[in-house]
């Protein structure tokens, strides 16, 4: 309802504003395509109510408008024909480029003649006006307008054709239903910027668009695709007002913002997706300022001879841009240049009126265009100069899928068509989004959404020679492709003009300094990479460190005790040699066992002093190399346990020594009690495998590793520090007895020195284990576990060296020392020097 009440408003409006007629042809036909151009861009209207009337006569549109007629006029005179028997006709309005007036021009062909009142929507109204003689409607050029013309041919299912129109908007087949266009729409334009922005390496762009159908969506679009794009970063988006060239006072302000804002910037690239009109402010208060710059040129004006022609335009820096695929309309500038072929139209004759024929000269300077202002005839090989090859292709197309769109309705041959002329627009809606053909060579056929399958030329203005070159194209179902030698050039540069960088050495990354899209190259930090390229510094995990270039990240080589390592090897071969050392003394103890001297150091018990030793020194072994879960178990553990073997040994040795020479009757009889030898080893050691087993058990020694900065030590733990201390102090506390024993015993007659030699073994190894504490807390690293085997050796050695090698020595080279006699008169000798008498039994 709310529809037909704007109709009947809009009617009356129309009937009797007062404003002046639109510019109008009509060729009568069975079947009429209407057409909306915006012949005139300026209109007069203001924030008041009255007749607005149109300025600005655009040649542009005039010859697009030509194209239409021309296109018709082929295809009525096309042998054989397209539509037998049939004649197109056309019935083409002046839009002003104004919504308003586009309006008014739309009903004027909806109701198919000249009488506002019959556009009235009748009292039994339908779902939608009635079915009107135009089957199709070719424009507007303007989204914006084609917008408005679209909502109202809907209702009567007219088809719409533009050739121009780009936004978006207009491909929402819910809102606009009967809409299509033989250009592609801004969402690949937009994609297609973009990937330009990508192939170039430009890293910094700046956007200009405006609040119109066409500008807003476009830069809308702009602005998503790009921040896609992680390494693109966007100075800043300016949106200017629709009507920026009609407003002077605010054009002003607005031309001095965007001149600041593009001034300061460092921007590698300006895109300009606005009108024409308002690029020409823009560019002509660019050339003033002086400003140097490059820009992209949205389809609306990337071929803009008014543009390219501005005095000084060569000043303004780069430009390229994108343009719907731009061809030649056949025989079109020969039927221009043939004084359009005797034919005649309104439109046509309105603009000789202005600009009558003459025979100027044109051509005589080569690379000099020719230009229309200020001449007071026209000269046909100039005006043919000015035909464009997109706009006026696309219109071309337009025509000639509608006349598709007919031959397969009316079920047409060469010869005659089946069906009547009695259809429905709907019905050629319908047939026409089915068309698939080529027309010269060009490939048209339309999507779901009213989309045909057309790509953009890739044009950029060679200011030197004062033309536009094509340099690549952009195809929406494929990528862009630009001159190899070009993309070379642009991608090669590493800083801009603005002295920021784009791209940076391995181990560096680009960071953001003053301005809000240039960068500066920084060194990574450590353990941080950067492969190149301004790629952001990327942390390296816990098991890699960067390289010395911080490029990539390495692996950390584990680090520990290697076999190779000198001190290991000095370490390997002392431990062999203890080992060798200890067979030996167990040859010679064993084949002097029942001997005195073996006797004197406990019997059998240095047999089983002589087996810890020999383990003793076999763990040494377990501190090389990488650890493993055994060798974490079997070094300090075993050590404790076969150490306190040793210890328990010992003592039993010197409390038989005590015993031997003690001639207090009430002291000897406890030390007597005391001197078990076996018990005494089995509970010394025993409380130290109490200890360790449950060490072994449930807190054992394992291997781990520490994260150092360019490697990974390898060590092991040691368990529950608690039993670790535990037996390094009871270790400790068994050697402190046994120093004090031995230390009593020295006063004895000891043909063997056994209590002097032990009380010097045990004080070094009192000495060694007070030194190594220390050490061993201050000291990281893989030489750790050296230090902890060099303990163990200088601990067995002390033992093999101080307690047992002086009685292989004897054994070997004093064997006459080794018997009762000997030791008989040494004791008797050492009693008489202190004048006691030696009691015989």
């Amino acid at each position: 309802m709310s529809l037909h009440l704007f109709f009947i408003i809009a009617a009356a409006f129309f009937s009797h504003s007062g404003e002046s007629d639109l510019l109008h042809a009509y060729s009568p036909g069975d079947i009429v395509i209407g057409g909306l151009f915006p012949f005139h861009i300026q209109t007069d209207r203001n924030t008041t109510h009255g007749p607005s009337t149109c300025s600005v006569f655009d040649l542009a549109s005039f010859l697009q408008s030509q194209v239409m007629i021309y296109a018709i006029r082929e295809i009525n005179q096309r042998s054989p024909r397209v539509l037998p028997n049939i004649t197109l006709g056309y019935d083409i309005y002046d839009t002003c480029g104004d919504v308003g007036l586009a309006i008014r021009a739309t009903l004027q062909l909806l109701k198919g003649h000249s009488d506002p009142q019959s556009c009235l929507v009748p009292t039994n109204f339908q779902s939608a006006l009635p079915d009107s003689n135009t089957k199709a409607v070719i424009g507007e050029r303007h989204s914006e307008v084609s917008i408005a013309v679209a909502r109202v041919v809907a209702l009567s299912s007219v088809t719409q054709i533009s050739y121009a129109s780009t936004s978006e908007l207009l491909s929402r087949k819910l809102k606009f239903p009967t809409f299509l266009r033989t250009i592609s729409s801004d969402e690949y334009q937009t994609k297609a910027i973009t990937e330009l922005v990508e192939k170039f390496n430009w890293k910094s762009v700046a956007i200009v668009g405006s609040y119109d159908e066409y500008g807003k969506y476009g830069s809308e679009k702009l602005l998503d695709y790009l921040r896609k794009m992680k390494d693109v970063c966007i100075e800043f988006i300016e949106i200017l007002p629709g009507y920026f060239s009609h407003n002077d006072h605010q054009a002003s302000m607005k031309q001095d913002e965007l001149v600041r804002k593009i001034n300061e910037s460092s921007a590698e690239a300006t895109i300009l997706f606005t009108h024409e009109s308002n690029v020409e402010i823009i560019m002509r208060a660019v050339i003033r300022h002086k400003l140097n710059r490059t820009w992209i040129a949205s389809d609306s004006w990337s071929t803009s001879t008014k543009i390219a022609t501005l005095p000084n335009i060569e000043s303004v820096g780069q430009v390229f841009g994108f343009i719907s695929k731009r061809n030649e309309v056949p025989g079109f500038k020969d039927y221009v240049l043939s004084k359009f072929s005797n034919t005649t139209n309104a439109i046509l004759q309105h603009y000789l009126q202005q600009y009558p024929l003459c025979s100027r000269q044109f051509g005589k300077n080569q690379g000099t265009r020719c230009s229309l202002t200020n001449i007071k005839c026209l000269d046909l090989k100039c005006l043919a100069s000015y035909i464009d090859q997109d706009q006026s292709y696309n219109i071309y197309l337009a025509v000639q899928v509608i006349a598709e769109g007919l031959r397969h309705l009316l079920k047409c041959d060469s010869n005659h068509c089946e069906r009547s002329l009695n259809f429905t627009a709907l019905e050629l809606l319908l047939e026409i989004k089915k068309v698939n053909f080529t027309v010269s060579t060009t490939r048209i056929d339309f999507d779901s959404r009213g989309e045909p399958s057309l790509g953009y030329d890739i044009v950029f203005w060679d200011m030197t020679k004062a033309s536009i070159e094509t340099i690549g194209e952009y195809w929406p179902r494929g990528k862009i492709e630009v001159s190899g030698d070009l993309v070379k050039q642009m991608s090669s540069v590493q800083v801009t003009a603005f002295n920021c960088s784009k791209t940076c050495k391995p181990g560096q990354e680009l960071k953001r300094r003053g301005k809000t899209c240039c960068n500066n190259c920084v060194p990574c930090a450590d353990r941080d990479f950067s492969p190149g390229n301004g790629e952001k510094c990327k942390h390296c995990t816990r098991r890699m460190y960067s390289s010395p270039l911080k490029d990539r990240c390495v692996d950390k080589k584990d680090k520990y005790l290697e076999w190779s390592d000198p001190f290991i090897i000095i370490l390997s071969c002392l431990s062999v040699f203890g080992i060798v050392a200890v067979i030996v003394f167990l040859v010679l103890f064993t084949l002097n066992h029942s001997t005195p001297i073996v006797k004197a150091v406990g019997g059998y018990l240095c047999f089983l002093e002589l087996l810890s030793l020999l383990v003793c020194f076999c763990l040494t072994f377990t501190f090389g190399g990488k650890p493993s879960r055994a060798s974490c178990k079997l070094g300090l553990p075993l050590f404790g346990i076969f150490s306190s073997l040793c210890f328990s040994c010992i003592l039993a040795n010197l409390l038989q020594i005590l015993v031997g020479f003690n001639f207090d009757a009430r002291i000897g009889l406890w030390i007597k009690k005391l001197n078990k030898p076996a018990v005494i080893v089995v509970i010394i050691s025993g409380i130290q495998v109490a200890l360790c087993v449950p060490w072994l058990l449930f807190y054992p020694p394992s291997p781990a590793e520490e994260i150092l900065t360019d490697s990974i030590l390898k060590q092991c733990t040691k368990g529950r520090q608690v039993f670790f201390l535990a037996m390094i102090g009871y270790s400790a506390f068994l050697a402190l007895i046994c120093f004090l024993f031995a230390y009593k015993g020295k006063q004895l007659p000891d043909l063997y020195k056994n209590a002097s030699l032990i009380s010097t073994s045990m004080m070094l190894f009192l000495i060694i284990w007070l030194l190594f504490i220390p050490i061993y807390i201050s000291m990281f690293g893989e030489h750790k576990r050296a230090i902890e085997s060099s303990a163990i050796l200088i601990f067995s050695y002390s033992i093999l060296g101080c307690h047992l090698a002086p009685k292989c020595y004897i054994m070997v080279f004093r064997k006459e020392l080794n018997n009762e006699r000997a030791i008989t008169e040494y004791i008797r000798k050492h009693y008489e020097r202190k004048d006691i008498p030696v009691v015989k039994s």
